[in-house]
């Protein structure tokens, strides 16, 4: 397929190693004399600050650690565990035309305007781990980390060491994974570089093919997976507490009504006005208040059974006040 024709030489040429390094946030390389860097390897994720080198003018790099190298096809393949042909494939979809552009005199530069609005990946990480104890702890079954693809990941790359949660489009393409840490780490979510967050509504696809006229609404992937495993199909995330104007058009255009259950905090609450307002003019919204400090990650698997059932109220001791829904006039 013409889709699929891949110029290597081109791409190598059009594409900049300081692109590359931006895209996926090395940004605490050192020097830069004569276009030469050092740093902490992205491949490996070493504690040497100086064992990986970068030549900018030769477009080169060499780990002395781990021994990995090259330019900047073999840099994104180790990058993202693919081959180099996806490798390739992935920095055609960032710049259009570069698979044909041989030469020029104006520098091809990879910046957020020419960098196509979250492109699907030609590519999957390999070995995630679904039977991981940070997933455990957060109650998340092995069933439930399998249908979603979420799992730890121990292989190259700026998700190593991070539990990684496959991000599609409506459509239901791969076009990011998100990195959560386990131990600490900051940033505590890591994103693509360039990843348009506010385009996708997380696991919209999913509760999009489903029956259901309703969609809930929560703000994280984990109050995402919980919701998901105690029943509910037709949930999505935020990724936040902000609900822009392509997500909105798109709950808008499959359900009819909207359950919005943010966390029990200032910025939940305030997250729940700002959704409500943008969206009662298109579907009925209730919104579901949750207790000071409550996210629905952290509820029992009763509370959100009963929730879901549409129980605004619990059996004797078992009350948990304020958690009700209230529609939106």
């Amino acid at each position: 397929m013409k889709s699929q024709e891949v110029n290597f030489a081109a791409i190598k040429q059009a594409v900049t190693l300081e692109a590359v390094l931006r895209h996926y946030q090395v940004d605490d390389l050192q020097g830069g004399r004569n276009g030469r860097y050092r740093g902490r390897c992205p491949i490996h994720q070493g504690e040497g600050r100086d064992a990986f080198h970068v030549d900018v003018r030769r477009k080169i790099f060499h780990c002395f650690s781990c021994g990995a190298g090259g330019d900047v096809l073999d840099l994104v393949a180790l990058l993202n565990q693919c081959t180099l042909r996806e490798a390739a494939l992935q920095l055609q979809d960032w710049l259009p035309g570069a698979a044909t552009r041989t030469e020029g005199p104006a520098r091809q530069r990879v910046t957020k305007e020419n960098i196509c609005d979250n492109p699907p990946l030609r590519f999957t990480l390999r070995g995630v781990d679904g039977a991981d104890a940070y997933l455990a702890a957060r109650e998340i079954q092995e069933g439930t980390a399998a249908r979603f693809g979420v799992g730890f990941y121990r292989g190259p790359g700026i998700m190593s060491g991070r539990v990684v949660i496959p991000i599609h489009d409506e459509c239901g393409r791969l076009v990011a994974y998100a990195g959560r840490a386990v131990d600490g780490r900051e940033p505590r979510y890591r994103f693509p570089a360039g990843f348009g967050k506010s385009q996708v509504l997380f696991n919209f696809h999913r509760a999009a093919a489903t029956r259901s006229e309703t969609v809930w609404v929560v703000e994280g992937f984990f109050d995402c997976l919980r919701v998901g495993q105690a029943g509910l199909e037709s949930v999505v995330a935020l990724m936040g507490t902000e609900l822009y104007q392509r997500p909105a058009q798109l709950l808008r255009d499959r359900f009819r009504g909207v359950v919005l259950m943010l966390d029990g905090d200032a910025a939940g609450r305030l997250g729940s006005d700002r959704v409500a307002a943008r969206l009662r003019d298109l579907c009925e919204v209730r919104v579901i208040g949750l207790p000071q400090g409550a996210q629905p990650d952290q509820l029992p698997d009763w509370v959100l059974r009963d929730l879901i059932g549409g129980a605004h109220s619990v059996g004797a001791g078992r009350v948990l006040r304020g958690m009700k829904a209230t529609k939106v006039a």
